[in-house]
């Protein structure tokens, strides 16, 4: 027999809360209704959620999690809203709040740069305690743009004196041919969301003078042979691309004073057929010395548009139990840590 159907009333103290909590044209609400399976309306300014008890239990604790974090003057999106479903689904609500408790930077325009999963938070804190961390994961989950805030960040409280940005130079699946220009205006294309990050950050006009006087390089990996990296945020951007010899080279240019990122996707490896990626060699090299962490983010952490998370939930459905050897040892190294 279907249970009974039951009400629940959360009172809000002012229109912007409840503008918020619902989202634009009524999205957050839509997502809520769809996947916890309630019904929500409003009454004045309270919210009242109808439904089968277990159904509406778990919408109160959401949504009271959910206004919490508004109440901080933080603006929730879809995508945070189906994450903290999961987490209230798991009985981890109380991870909720804590997932942007911390506010690592603020960009150009003034908007706070925060997590917004635990994926992502134990990938800040590992940056924060660790000389050297690989994030490893797919694309949208914000490995690149993170490590970029916490280098920003480091950089102004004069934890260190420059931000060193590199990534290999190869070519995604396609030849470019012959491009014009002198030597940066060939590269400046691989770079490109690198500049993107950096503009998002700190503005054009500071990114430039800042190049200008040394304190921000962004370059080519080929770039870093032969140098000792000081006193630098350095950021390996797109390394599933290394070969072994390159990820070796660029480990050993890290010297005192300096903290190096190295991110990654290995369902997205670019290299020539038989050339084996260097991010994957290093996962079974470097695990287990301390001092180097490893962070694995997943599809959960995907924070872009819904899609890229249904996009790469697709792929690895589609290539699950092909993935060879490379996956056995990803798999390995996981259930050892």
């Amino acid at each position: 027999m279907e249970s009974f159907r039951v009400e629940k009333t959360i009172e809000i103290d002012s229109m912007e809360k409840l503008r918020a909590l619902f989202g634009n044209f009524d999205e957050n609400v839509e997502v809520i209704e769809e996947e916890i399976g309630v019904r929500i309306v409003t009454r004045g300014t309270n919210v009242v959620i109808m439904g089968k008890p277990q159904q509406v239990e778990m919408a109160y604790a959401l949504i009271t999690k959910l206004l919490a974090i508004i109440s901080r003057g933080e603006v929730i999106d879809k995508a945070q809203v189906r994450y903290a479903i999961q987490l209230v689904a798991e009985g981890r609500e109380d991870l909720i709040e804590d997932i942007a408790s911390d506010v690592i930077c603020l960009t150009y325009k003034g908007k706070q740069v925060r997590c917004k999963t635990l994926g992502q938070k134990r990938y800040v804190t590992a940056i924060a305690q660790n000389d050297i961390v690989f994030g490893i994961g797919p694309a949208g989950t914000g490995k690149t743009y993170l490590a970029m805030a916490m280098a920003v960040t480091a950089y102004k409280s004069r934890e260190v004196g420059r931000i060193i940005l590199t990534r290999p130079a190869v070519e995604a699946g396609e030849k470019l041919g012959f491009l014009p220009g002198d030597l940066q205006n060939k590269v400046d294309p691989y770079l490109r969301p690198l500049y993107d990050a950096l503009y998002d950050l700190i503005g054009l006009e500071n990114y430039l003078k800042l190049v200008e006087r040394g304190i921000i390089e962004v370059a080519p990996l080929a770039y870093m042979r032969g140098r000792t990296l000081e006193d630098s945020f350095i950021i390996l951007d797109e390394a599933q691309n290394t070969t072994s010899e390159q990820m070796k080279m660029f480990l050993t240019r890290i010297g005192i004073g300096s903290k190096a990122v190295i991110t990654g996707d290995i369902t997205q490896i670019d290299l020539p057929r038989g050339k084996k990626s260097g991010l994957v060699e290093a996962i079974q090299v470097l695990k287990g010395i301390k001092g180097i962490e490893f962070v694995f983010l997943t599809q959960q952490d995907v924070v872009r548009h819904e899609l890229v998370m249904k996009i790469v939930q697709a792929y690895e459905k589609f290539y699950s139990g092909k993935g060879g050897a490379e996956q056995e040892d990803i798999r390995e190294f996981n259930s050892n840590r």
